[in-house]
């Protein structure tokens, strides 16, 4: 057994039936909670704000790993972590340059971890510079923005570049079409967390599915 950090998406979860399927995950050994936060603007879809997340904080046991799909983060990380979460993820390709080194010092002053995720088509050695000031690197195997998306396979060697970019305790996370075959490579590559939505909420055994990823 690895000591891969799994997170659902609760992008794939019933919302009418929130609570209910955070325990679900929770209980099934799952690590940590993702939560896919969109504005409509960087991406098309739009999704959930800091009020969702402070509800989940109240009844969720475990981190809420908040991933900032949004424009102008730095409007908003203040609200997300007063409302609970314990990781932000925000988007390179999302914040101007000058704007990158003064938004890890503010989420990191919040006592939140802090997260620079990259596109597809984003270079990794982009942010080669910001590696050193980071709690996890996110590596999107998908196009931000919609669920059920397929996993782009030309995107796993950026997994192995960030291991070895990387310092040991910072978490090199993988989101986009995981399941058990995909899960696998990632670990391979150097993954240590891995986000998965329809793999695990509509699995038949949830236990199961979210072993399988464990590695």
């Amino acid at each position: 057994m690895s000591n891969v950090i799994v997170s659902p998406s609760i992008l794939s979860a019933d919302f009418a039936n929130l609570e209910r399927d955070v325990h679900m995950v929770e209980d099934a050994g799952a690590d940590w909670i993702h939560v896919d936060v969109m504005d409509g603007h960087f991406v098309p879809n739009i999704t959930i704000g800091a009020p969702v997340v402070k509800a989940l904080k109240r009844i969720s046991g475990i981190p809420l790993d908040v991933h900032l799909m949004i424009d102008n983060p730095m409007k908003y990380v203040e609200d997300f972590a007063d409302a609970g979460a314990d990781i932000l993820t925000f988007h390179y390709e999302a914040v101007k340059e000058e704007e990158i080194m003064p938004l890890i010092d503010k989420i990191k002053s919040l006592g939140v971890k802090a997260g620079i995720a990259v596109k597809p088509k984003t270079i990794p050695s982009d942010i080669d510079k910001y590696l050193p000031f980071v709690d996890l690197v996110l590596v999107m195997t998908v196009e931000p923005g919609f669920g059920g998306q397929s996993f782009m396979y030309d995107c796993a060697d950026k997994i192995e570049y960030f291991k070895q970019k990387c310092y040991a305790d910072v978490i090199i996370q993988v989101d986009g079409g995981i399941n058990a075959e995909t899960a696998d490579l990632c670990i391979r590559n150097g993954a240590t967390s891995l986000v998965a939505g329809n793999y695990v909420y509509n699995a038949i055994n949830i236990n199961a599915a979210i072993a399988s990823l464990k590695g």
